[in-house]
């Protein structure tokens, strides 16, 4: 047994906090079941990988500082100690492995840390259900810049890094669901070149967060079934124009031989007649048989005039109906597709939810509020571009505006069919006043709740989508997330997973620390606000004095640091009781 009165002394409290969290919940015992083809010279490259994991909970801007820092972690035996490791290496070394890891490493490596992260993410999914009946989804995506003159980033591509600012980087999709206990939970962090757009990702992050929540709605078929008998319609309107147009064609086709071979038939018989009359000495009159001869070549020869003018506009419009009878055939087909597939998902869905998906104006296009909607969600968005708000501005002219905020105001319409879209909306207009500044912006709702009716609270709902925002500024700014530490696509891959699971984790720890430490600082017992920034940029860069013990540790803070007088006695144990006995059985049916 090790002796409680042997002391270490470490500059990374929070850091030993954390490794012995991982220690509980077995996140280093999953890391190195993952086999890696790097060979073991002194340091094992698990150790390598869990080092850079380590380097994004203390929130270091670069890799670097794992060796140059005023106190490196490289050079902290009680941080390697409480992550189980006999000590760190060089940054040199983690930049190393890092670059010489597959795509298929990087994405087993995530796949441990996510089976050490679903019993979780399985019981907040049940504990939201149970507490409100729905999940909330939450949906964005965030710029990772890069230098503009760098040639060295993998797939890196010009978009807008800002606003208003193009530049050099990445996109990152990412969704959340909403936690009783955390707030949030981060479910998802797709990298794509800088140069993708909102509007392209909507079903990439529905697909996520259905992958890791392990539940979805029902899709609503009856409604795609109506859309499909709809099309039906149109699409034989549009057989009958083709049609239409190809017999029109046919027979304006047809009849200009007729009369090329008419016009050479009345030019010899002119000519002929011509001839008599020059022989006899007769004048051409215009009621003569010469005359109508002449005047009959004028018809036969402005006819085919005008039939070969009227031709290409002929073949024009049947190119015309036959490109749109195409595409509402591809659409056809297409939906056909998705109805069956949507009817597979409904037959194997034991357990269906209601859901909720949130998100801005990039992802607001008709096609994925369409999709969205039939998928079984409730949509809360705001429409892509101009494609709503100038004609609400019309129609609300003579509407009582609602305040709804400090300076915003809003007018709604209930189940409004539009013309260009398939279903029945809830719209509403906002108008923000800014000094002298009037904005409008329109905001959309499918689903069961009565929006309309309650304007301040739909307003303050959609809002709430803040959430994730908050959490797109907490990767950058305290998991450093605006520096790049990597180059290599799979390490690229792997640092946006770590920044990911670090915010859960630090949430997840935060509720272990509170069950077991009565001497916390003030605000770190709440889970779902437990001062991120403050454990990460402050307390594990603190110093304290560690007593390791057979179940755990004993970590108190020095009088060096701002935490002194506190305490944090850890117990290596931890558990996960998940809300409902079947929500694992539910889980693995949808991988």
């Amino acid at each position: 047994m090790s002796d409680p009165t042997v002391e270490t002394r470490t500059q990374h409290a929070m850091l030993v906090v954390w490794g012995q969290y991982a220690q509980a919940q077995g996140l280093i015992d999953e890391l190195d079941k993952v086999p890696l083809h790097q060979k073991t010279v002194i340091h094992d490259p698990h150790t390598k990988i869990l080092e850079f994991f380590v380097a994004k909970l203390g929130g270091l801007e670069h890799l670097q500082e794992l060796s140059k820092a005023a106190e490196p972690i490289e050079k902290d035996e009680a941080v390697a100690r409480a992550w189980r490791q006999p000590g760190w290496v060089d940054y040199s070394s983690v930049s190393r492995a890092l670059t010489v890891l597959t795509q298929e490493e990087a994405r087993k490596i995530v796949a441990a840390f996510d089976r050490v992260e679903q019993p979780i993410i399985n019981r907040e999914v049940m504990m939201a259900l149970a507490k409100t009946g729905c999940l909330v989804f939450d949906g964005d995506l965030t710029p990772r810049a890069v230098s503009n003159t760098s040639t060295t980033y993998p797939g890196a591509a010009y978009g807008r890094m800002d606003e208003n600012v193009l530049g050099l980087g990445y996109q990152a999709a990412q969704v959340c669901v909403h936690s009783p206990t955390y707030g949030r939970l981060m479910l998802s962090s797709a990298l794509h070149p800088g140069d993708i757009v909102s509007c392209a990702q909507t079903e990439a992050l529905v697909e996520a967060a259905e992958g890791r929540a392990g539940m979805r709605p029902l899709r609503r078929v009856d409604l795609l079934t109506q859309r499909l008998e709809s099309m039906s319609v149109q699409r034989k309107i549009r057989e009958h124009r083709c049609d239409e147009s190809h017999q029109t064609l046919k027979k304006a086709s047809a009849a200009l031989p007729v009369i090329r071979q008419e016009i050479e038939l009345c030019q010899e018989e002119l000519a002929e007649k011509e001839r008599e009359y020059r022989e006899k000495g007769r004048k051409e009159r215009p009621f003569s048989a010469l005359g109508k001869l002449r005047s009959r070549l004028g018809v036969l020869q402005r006819r085919q005039s005008r039939l070969e003018k009227k031709l290409p506009k002929l073949e024009g419009q049947l190119a015309f109906r036959q490109k749109k009878l195409a595409e509402i055939l591809s659409q056809e087909f297409e939906l056909r597709q998705r109805l069956k597939q949507f009817e597979c998902d409904n037959a194997e869905n034991t357990f269906p939810i209601r859901a909720v998906f949130r998100l801005d104006a990039g992802f607001g296009t008709r096609e994925n509020l369409i999709w969205l909607i039939e998928m079984g969600y409730d949509v809360h968005t705001r429409p892509h571009g101009n494609w709503l708000t100038a004609r609400l501005k019309r129609q609300a002219k003579d509407l009582t505006w609602t305040r709804v905020g400090d300076n915003a105001e809003m007018v709604a319409w209930k189940d409004l069919l539009l013309q260009d879209f398939p279903y029945p909306l809830d719209i509403g207009l906002g108008r923000f006043h800014t000094g002298s500044t009037l904005r409008h912006t329109a905001m959309i709702h499918f689903g069961s709740d009565l929006v309309t009716d309650h304007l301040e609270s739909w307003f303050d709902y959609y809002n709430a989508r803040q959430t994730i925002e908050a959490g797109i500024k907490e990767g950058k700014r305290i998991f450093v997330m605006h520096h790049l530490h990597v180059r290599s696509q799979p390490a690229l891959y792997l640092q946006e997973q770590f920044a990911r699971f670090a915010a859960n984790f630090v949430r997840s720890a935060a509720q272990w620390l509170a069950e077991q430490c009565p001497q916390l600082p003030s605000g770190w017992d709440n889970p779902a606000q437990p001062r991120v920034k403050q454990q990460v940029k402050v307390a594990a860069h603190t110093s304290a004095w560690v007593s390791w013990q057979e179940q755990g540790c004993l970590l108190r803070f020095t009088n060096h640091s701002v935490f002194a007088g506190r305490s944090l006695q850890l117990r290596k144990s931890f558990a996960i009781q998940l809300a409902l006995p079947f929500a694992e059985n539910v889980q693995f049916q949808h991988f």
